[in-house]
């Protein structure tokens, strides 16, 4: 066996150098400092949001207007935008068909009274015969037959004629009552066809502000109690209305449901196809807001980190989510009164890592 002997002053710089490397390794690996991060601690506060939506203004009742007979357009009186009262002109036909119509009628009940007045002589004669035993009683009932015969097409004559008439009188239309032409489909020398939509027709009185809203909005609660509507061009002019009919269909293209809301006045500024902004303001309620910054996943669910005041360590909490903001999130379920909610960095942070709480700044 072979014995290595290690000189006493040899020893001593051995030892000075493994204390050396020591103290190297030591300062090698410093101890990691702890993730800084921004808490905010949970307090709810009055909360309050406001939906604005742009539509435009509608007449309540709407109609379309056509004429009752067929022909040509003689000549158009008005035009989109026109408003017209009762018994104003709006277009008219070319008279001459129904004119001559009138005309063949008229002859044909001058031809039925001449024809009755020889059937009722006839009768008379016959009558007359018969009393003095000069006629059979066949001749006189055929005479009296031909009496109600005659009577009959003289009936008719005259129904063809009262029809002829009223046709040539429904050559022009005419507003039955006040509104605004909103829609025209003919010109002059344009031939149409009985019952054809002439106009459009919108009537005054009531007016509608009428929106496309999303389906999720219109869903998740019941109607407002009241709406604000302003003139888009003039937000100064404004009115209030109520919801009045919400559509049961489903735009596809859009998912938007359509929504008319009654205007309660109608100031003069908004017209038909006039631009407005509706805005619902929800009652205030106590929620929990927190930045938007505070919101990360958990297995594709939203939460926070809850920072435990014991260790000061941060676990995942699982929150459901009422409404995203601009800014915030308004929380529904999943936190209390006094939690500590990490603000920032959320996106850096693990389970169970510990944490030190950034003091906030002093105000200058």
């Amino acid at each position: 066996m072979v014995q290595l002997r290690v000189r006493p002053k040899t020893a001593t710089v051995l030892a000075g150098l493994l204390a050396a490397l020591a103290a190297c390794s030591e300062e090698a690996t410093p101890e990691r400092p702890l993730q800084a991060v921004e808490v905010t601690e949970v307090q709810p506060a009055p909360y309050s949001h406001t939906v604005a939506l742009t539509g435009e203004i509608a007449a309540r009742f709407e109609a379309s207007l056509s004429f009752k007979t067929g022909g040509r357009v003689d000549r158009v009186e008005v035009d989109v935008g026109s408003h017209v009262e009762p018994g104003t002109l709006l277009a008219s036909l070319d008279p001459a068909e129904q004119q001559a119509d009138v005309t063949s009628a008229e002859a044909a009940v001058r031809s039925a009274d001449a024809q009755l007045r020889q059937a009722k002589a006839a009768f008379e004669r016959q009558r007359s015969l018969l009393g003095g035993g000069y006629t059979t009683r066949s001749s006189f009932e055929s005479a009296d037959e031909g009496v109600k015969t005659a009577q009959g097409a003289l009936d008719a004559a005259k129904a063809a004629l009262e029809q002829a008439r009223t046709a040539l009188t429904e050559t022009d239309l005419t507003a039955d009552t006040a509104g605004i032409i909103t829609q025209r489909s003919v010109d002059a020398g344009q031939v149409v066809a009985a019952a054809q939509t002439v106009f459009g027709f919108a009537k005054d009185g009531p007016r509608d502000a009428v929106f496309d809203v999303q389906e999720q909005l219109v869903t998740a609660a019941g109607p407002p109690p009241q709406i604000e509507i302003a003139l888009l061009s003039d937000p100064n002019v404004r009115t209030t209305g109520h919801v009045r009919e919400v559509s049961p269909l489903l735009d596809p293209q859009r998912g938007t449901v359509e929504v008319k809301v009654g205007l309660d006045t109608v100031p003069p500024q908004m017209a038909l196809g006039a631009a407005v902004v509706g805005r619902e303001t929800t009652p205030p309620i106590e929620a929990i807001l927190l930045p938007w910054q505070a919101l990360v996943a958990k297995e594709g669910r939203p939460a926070v980190w809850k920072l435990d005041p014991a260790n000061d360590t941060v676990t995942l909490q699982p929150i459901e989510v009422a409404r995203y903001d601009f800014d915030k999130i308004v929380v529904a379920a999943g936190l209390a009164n006094g939690d500590r909610i990490v603000v920032a960095p959320a996106q850096l942070l693990r389970p169970g890592q510990p944490v030190s709480v950034a003091k906030p700044e002093a105000k200058r």
